[in-house]
This record gives C-alpha cells, structure tokens and sequence, in this order.
C-alpha cells in the first residue's frame, strides 16, 4: 500500500506548496489581518482534511478534496476595493450556502453547470489575467528576488513541472528570508490559532465576490473534479461531494476560510494508475492526503509570516506562475466557440478592467454584460444565415 501513500504525500504536498501564499494573499487583500489570513489557511486546510478523510472512508474512491485556488485568486482581484473582511466572510458563507444547495437541489446544480462556458472561462481568465502579469512586473522591480523564482519555474516546468510551483515557491521564500531577515520573526505568531470572524452580509461584496467565488469554484474545481473521476472510471458523487464541501466550507467560513471543493490536478495524481494499479485501492491515497493536510495547516502561521514580510509585487509573481495553467485553460476555453468569441472577449475585458461600478466589483459586471452580449448576438444569429454571422464574427482561417 506504500505506492498509494505516496501518491497522497505528492499531492498534499504539492497541491499546498503551490497555492498556500495566493490564499494568504486572497484573504489578505479582501481586509484580513495576518492572524486573520493565518486562521483562514489553517481552517481551509482542517475542513480539506475533514471532507477528504470522510470521503475516503464512507465512499472508498479518490474523492480529492482542495482548497479553491481560482476562489483565492477572486479575492486576490479585489485588492484595492476596500473590502471589511467581516463582509467577505459573509459572502464566503452565500457561496458556501450555494454550494449546499446545488448538492440539495440537483436542479440548482444543474443550472449552474448549464451556465455558458464561454462566460464562465473568460470571468475566470479576466480574474487570473492581472496576477499572472506579476511575475513581469516583479522581474522588472525585484530583479534580484525575483529572477531566480521565474527561472527556476521555467527550468522545473520543462523538466518536472508537477514541481515547477513549490521550487518557485521555495526559492521565493529564501529571497523573503533574505530581504527581511529575523524581523518577520516572533515566535508568538508563528502558532496559528482558529479566530472566529463574525460575519457581515453586504449586498455589493455578496455580488462582487460572493457570486464570482460561487460560479468559479463550481465551474473552475467542482465540474473538471467529476471529470477526472468519470475518465479513471469511477462515478461521482455529487450529492455527497458538494454538501459535504458546502459544510466544510461553511465551518471554515467563519474561521477566516474562503471555500473547500473538489480538486482536479491533484484528482488526477491521486485517481490514476500512478496511484495504485487496482482502482480500489486508490481511496488510500486521498485518506493519506487528507491526513496530511492537518500537520500543514498547522505550518499556517508561519505561512501568513512570511507572506506578510514580502514585497507584495514578489508574492503576488509566484501566485501568478501558480495560476498561469488555470489561465491558459480559461483562455482556451473562452474562446474554443467561435460562435460565442465577441462575448467571451467582453467579459474577459471587463473583467481584467478592475472596474468597480456602484460599489460592485468587475467579476459581476463582466458576466452580466457577456450574458447581455451573447443574447444580443444568438438572437440576431437565428435571424440570419449561420454563415453571414459566423464570417461576420471570426475571420475566414479561424471559421473551422
């Protein structure tokens, strides 16, 4: 059973390492102290671990259980909005509410998942596309600090890219080590302790991060989850899968925790003959990964430490190389229908803009006005010979 154990150890270890500062920076960015930010990190990996070890044992299949890194990366995009922290742990909870209710309500879901892919991809890539510019603009105003991270990735990505990330991440920390010296270091925050935060309902920050943070996590980790599943033949468990993820969210909610979710990359490590040559025995790794997740948590304090004695420009770069596969997927996807092009590129501009318009960030604003556009244009497309419309969108060479 060695072979399982540590497929379990490599993503635990691999899925953590990638993505933990761009939660930090997340909650961080939507008005969460450091000790906020170290709670959330350590509440998101309890409730992973929680959700995976009960999975793993109720159901025995490799039901891989995350954090949702697109979700992070949602926050991470409403820097600068002034956000009360109090407010997004109200809108973590609607999200969390949803979730539950999709896995309740199987016609819910169902809606959810009928949301256009276009739309979807292109908010998501517009959300991913400012971070993943990080590592440009660190390479030009931290060229010492971070040069070494963007080539070490580049390096890693061509040779062994499931660990191109964590070395990124590694060689980050040991620049932070050195721009910041033992002063990020006190010993009584290195301790992570649950906080509890509690909420406020906002109705603005319920649509400018609540929504997006719902619809992402959804369409971004929950759908390509169940595909993972289903193509090393195993059936999903939707029910099972999104209350349990709907609850464990919830709980973390109000800890600091943004969502829990189903994951996908590390689905894949986990579900494949990599795994486990007999497929029923594959369950041991998302046990051990689960179990794994709690001693990680545990590392949460020291995490937000060192995320807040960087340069921000500096994490903000490695959260960018973390997220540039998510984001290349996004743009694929958005713009895979040619039929649907102009309102996948609108939603992804608005989107990127940053806008902020009556106190609603551009996630929502970017979605509305993609679905505005892409009714407009299918109406007018049944009025009028599917050619003449398609010319009229794409051009000749890419009409195939």
């Amino acid at each position: 059973m060695l072979q399982p154990i540590t497929a379990g150890f490599i993503a635990a270890i691999s899925g953590f390492a990638s993505s933990f500062v761009l939660v930090i920076a997340g909650l961080r960015a939507v008005g969460a102290t450091s000790a906020q930010a170290s709670s959330g990190l350590l509440a998101v990996c309890f409730a992973v671990a929680v959700v995976a070890i009960v999975g793993a044992l109720w159901l025995r299949i490799p039901l891989a259980i995350a954090w949702s890194t697109p979700g992070a990366a949602v926050l991470l995009a409403a820097h600068g909005h002034h956000i009360r922290f109090s407010d997004a742990v109200g809108a973590f909870l609607v999200s969390s509410a949803l979730i539950l209710l999709c896995g309740l309500w199987p016609l819910l879901g169902r809606a959810i998942v009928r949301i256009p892919r276009p739309l979807a991809s292109a908010m998501l890539a517009g959300v991913l596309f400012p971070i993943c510019l990080a590592p440009i603009q660190a390479v030009a105003t931290l060229p010492l600090f971070a040069g070494p991270v963007v080539i070490v990735w580049l390096v890693l990505f061509r040779l062994a890219p499931r660990w191109a990330v964590p070395a990124a991440m590694v060689v980050a920390v040991i620049g932070v080590l050195v721009y910041a010296g033992t002063g990020w270091f006190h010993a009584s925050d290195l301790i992570p302790s649950a906080t509890f935060i509690a909420p406020t309902f906002s109705p603005l920050t319920i649509l400018s991060i609540g929504l997006p943070l719902f619809i992402v996590t959804m369409a971004g980790q929950n759908v390509p989850g169940f595909t993972v599943l289903t193509t090393y033949g195993y059936t999903p468990p939707p029910r099972f899968a999104l209350v349990a993820t709907g609850l464990g969210s919830g709980a973390a909610n109000v800890f600091g925790g943004h969502a829990v979710n189903l994951g996908a990359i590390t689905a894949a490590i986990m579900s494949g003959p990599e795994s486990h040559p007999d497929p029923a025995k594959r369950w041991v790794a998302t046990l051990t990964n689960g179990l794994l997740y709690i001693p990680l948590g545990l590392a949460a304090g020291v995490a937000a430490a060192l995320v807040s004695a960087a340069p921000t420009v500096l994490i903000t770069a490695v959260a960018g190389l973390a997220v540039l596969g998510a984001l290349i997927t996004s743009v694929v996807n958005a713009l895979d229908d040619p039929r649907h092009r102009v309102a996948a590129i609108v939603t992804f501009l608005i989107v990127a803009s940053g806008v902020v318009v009556i106190g609603i960030g551009s996630a929502f604003w970017g979605l509305l006005v993609g679905a505005i556009v892409m009714l407009w244009l299918g109406w007018r497309r049944k009025a009028a010979k599917p050619s003449t419309v398609l010319q009229s969108v794409v051009p000749p060479e890419q009409s195939e």
